[in-house]
């Protein structure tokens, strides 16, 4: 009785694995899935996160912050007139916007640069282990100080707001429930 349970169980799994193989050949798109990404200038960056970059844009980096209650400057002024800023807090959001762009802009280039040049050292084949950790360190120390300005502009934000501003943006942002 075992025996014939046994080998219906291990029947069952060869046909189920024989299918799955029949329906997910190689010819489906999971199997390929970077295909085309070897055309990218940098093959490690799509044309749009090479231009968020250059633009000095958030791409995410901050939600750390923006999820738990510190918002952005950028996204403060959108909403400027529904958070009722004071002409100093407007000006003082531009300031930190300005400020934040000049400085994400170029460790943004900081970052293209990295990638370009370790692509490039697989391009020419000329990867060792010393260069690819080197490279490596240098693109996540970018990457790195690049999270941390725009976390940093975060806080700097929260610090010019009130308590009210912060809850009232968080509803606009549709973080909170309204009331």
């Amino acid at each position: 009785m075992k025996n014939h349970a046994l080998t219906a169980i291990l029947s069952s799994l060869v046909l189920a694995s024989t299918a799955y193989a029949q329906h997910s050949g190689h010819h489906s798109p999971a199997a390929a899935p970077y295909a085309g990404q070897e055309k990218r200038t940098i093959k490690a960056l799509s044309a749009d996160q090479v231009e968020d970059l250059k633009a000095g844009r958030g791409m995410g980096l901050a939600l750390a912050a923006e999820l738990n209650g510190y918002p952005g400057p950028m996204h403060v002024l959108e909403h400027a007139e529904r958070l009722q800023l004071t002409s100093a807090q407007t000006h003082q959001m531009q300031t930190l916007v300005a400020a934040m762009k000049l400085e994400t802009i170029g460790i943004g280039r900081d970052i293209i640069e990295a990638e370009t040049a370790l692509d490039a050292l697989f391009a020419r084949r000329q990867a060792t282990p010393e260069t690819l950790v080197l490279l490596v360190k240098t693109v996540a120390d970018a990457q790195g100080r690049l999270r941390a300005a725009h976390l940093r502009y975060h806080l700097d934000t929260h610090a010019a707001l009130s308590p009210a501003q912060i809850e009232h943006y968080a509803r606009l942002r549709g973080y909170a429930a309204q009331p």
